[in-house]
């Protein structure tokens, strides 16, 4: 399985790359469960997707609402059933 990586910018410009371990769109909302390692053994973020349908390029933030993170967390961990996840 090919793993896709995807660089962002963090607040200093710098290019920071991701590897999107998995995607879901919930509630009409895009997340990616990202890693910093493409082997997957490292810290895991959650990114959602707050571009307008209209924008050319995603806008992703990190989910850092602890009661959102939580449900996220919870519909990933479903869809990866062999992979453990800690918060």
């Amino acid at each position: 399985m090919k793993i896709e990586s995807v660089a962002f910018r963090d607040e200093e410009g710098r290019e920071v790359e991701f590897y999107v371990e998995c995607d879901a769109r919930i509630a009409g909302v895009n997340y990616l469960l990202v890693t910093e390692s493409p082997d997957g053994d490292s810290d895991a973020l959650i990114l959602k997707d707050m571009s307008a349908d209209s924008d050319v390029e995603a806008d992703y933030v990190i989910v850092d609402d602890e009661k959102e993170l939580d449900s996220v967390l919870k519909m990933f961990e479903e869809l990866l059933e062999d992979t453990e996840i800690e918060k």
